[in-house]
């Protein structure tokens, strides 16, 4: 099977040591006719650019960015560079774990008339047999705007025994390997850089759906993930980023007429978040939830909103059910225990 036109995109910041451990399998089961390999360098200060361009010439094309635009804005820069009809998003510290990963990903495009991006079936680097906290089998949200996984509920990770093997409809499709239409990218204008970095996917995902386009599951190609290569969950900054960008994603997407009751809730939600933080004994992590509502209520009023759709659609993968309750109170802690209803 030939393959359409694709640029794999790499965003690279200051992560030379990962594109080390990760690069050779990209280059092993990536290089077909067709395919382009990028590293696109958000102004690294190391020696990223250097150790590839010395250990891999022409093989990898680089796109040098003038600085640090964060996750959303670096791909929409990068991205603005190809025109290849399919792009992939891949993570630095991200590689393929078979070899027909790409040949997978287009079937799954090509079976589908609304086909608009995919995701691959996403595994732990260092525990091949366990789901990846960043996407897992593929994501999901619930009504409050919280994200979950086929495989990873909160931090319940799943292993890996085949029981999400068929391809389905998800909500999002996790930008560590996000592939993507190039025309679909177009027609929602890319990644929202007012996100800076996580969750800005999601965003980009519920966009898309409002287009009446699809997001699919792709099982059969395989990436393994180390996760936390840029910033760990333990970070507090990465408390803050995803708080306040759900916040956001919530404001740009939900109508209006149930908007200010759905960010009610969520801080009542996020309230409970911060004193289990408190709890655990991290305090700082506390501190940046409040951070995260004060930024998100600066921002609000000068927040885009994204296109509301005409006529009313089914967004697929949106769970009317409270996933904190189901998981909290009810102890529903697997995505098929969450499918449970009652």
């Amino acid at each position: 099977m030939s393959l359409p036109r694709i640029d794999i995109v790499i965003l690279n910041y200051n992560t030379r040591n990962i594109l080390a451990q990760c690069l050779p399998q990209v280059l092993e089961y990536s290089q077909h006719e067709n395919v382009r390999i990028i590293l696109a360098d958000n102004a690294s200060t190391d020696d990223s650019v250097n150790y590839v361009k010395n250990e891999f010439g022409n093989q990898i094309q680089i796109i040098q960015l003038d600085k640090n635009y964060g996750f959303a804005g670096g791909y929409n820069q990068a991205l603005k560079q190809c025109d290849a009809e399919y792009f992939v998003l891949l993570n630095s510290d991200a590689e393929p774990g078979n070899a027909d990963w790409l040949h997978e990903l287009v079937k799954t495009a090509e079976s589908h008339s609304d086909f608009a991006a995919a995701q691959p079936k996403i595994l732990d680097y260092k525990r091949n047999g366990k789901f990846e906290y960043a996407g897992a089998a593929g994501g999901c949200i619930d009504t409050f705007g919280f994200p979950f996984c086929k495989g990873r509920i909160f931090g319940n990770v799943e292993t890996d025994k085949g029981q999400y093997d068929e391809s389905t409809p998800i909500f999002w499709a996790s930008g560590a390997a996000l592939f993507i239409r190039r025309d679909a990218w177009e027609k929602v204008n890319g990644l929202d850089p007012d996100f800076f970095a996580h969750m800005e996917e999601i965003d980009l995902c519920w966009r898309i759906q409002s287009e009446n386009l699809g997001i699919y599951s792709c099982p059969q190609a395989t990436v393994y993930h180390m996760g936390g290569a840029t910033l760990s969950n333990q970070n507090p900054r990465k408390t803050f980023l995803n708080f306040r960008n759900s916040l956001i994603m919530l404001h740009k997407n939900l109508p209006e007429s149930i908007l200010k009751k759905r960010i009610l809730q969520r801080k009542l939600f996020d309230g409970l978040a911060g004193i289990f933080f408190l709890i655990q004994g991290k305090p700082k992590h506390t501190l940046q939830i409040i951070k995260a509502h004060g930024e998100y209520d600066k921002l609000k009023a000068n927040l885009t909103k994204s296109p509301k759709p005409t006529n009313p659609i089914t967004l697929k993968g949106m769970f009317a059910e409270s996933l904190v309750f189901s998981y909290f109170f009810k102890g529903k802690k697997t995505f098929a225990d969450y499918l449970e209803r009652g």
